[in-house]
């Protein structure tokens, strides 16, 4: 990179990784050094978000859905019903109120895939999918 930008940058990484605040870093102490009930809790919070949208798309004819081993996104295969999941995402977005994105945003192979997030609560959760069986059999392939 050029000198001059690499100064800047130099700077900013000191003073941003290198340079922690100490009340970030007390934070940091108390965060590993404090009860794990709350991450206890969160975990098994995303289990069930979890269990319950992969149950759920996988119900739903043409949607086949392994079970996410980490983050909070579920990324069903959709290549029964539409190849095109952009098209397939925008239909759920317009037809059932219910947001995704095609799989293809991620690279070619996620074509025929889409992903959605499960950071929501579980009624929210089996509201969308209850929409997207409802829509399911509206879906034209464009």
């Amino acid at each position: 990179m050029p000198e001059d930008l690499a100064r800047t940058v130099s700077l900013f990484n000191n003073n941003t990784f290198s340079c922690v605040a100490t009340f970030v870093q007390r934070a940091g102490l108390a965060a590993l050094g404090g009860p794990d009930e709350p991450v206890q809790r969160m975990t098994q919070t995303f289990r069930e978000r979890r269990d319950a949208i992969v149950a759920g798309l996988n119900a739903i004819p043409g949607f086949s859905c392994k079970l996410p081993e980490g983050a909070f996104y579920a990324f069903p295969n959709i290549q029964p019903i539409t190849h095109d999941d952009r098209h397939f995402a925008k239909f759920l977005l317009e037809e059932a109120g219910v947001a995704a994105l095609g799989g293809s945003c991620f690279g070619e192979a996620g074509r025929g895939y889409l992903r959605f997030s499960y950071a929501n609560s579980i009624d929210n959760i089996r509201m969308a999918l209850e929409r997207i069986k409802e829509a399911v059999p509206r879906y034209t392939p464009a």
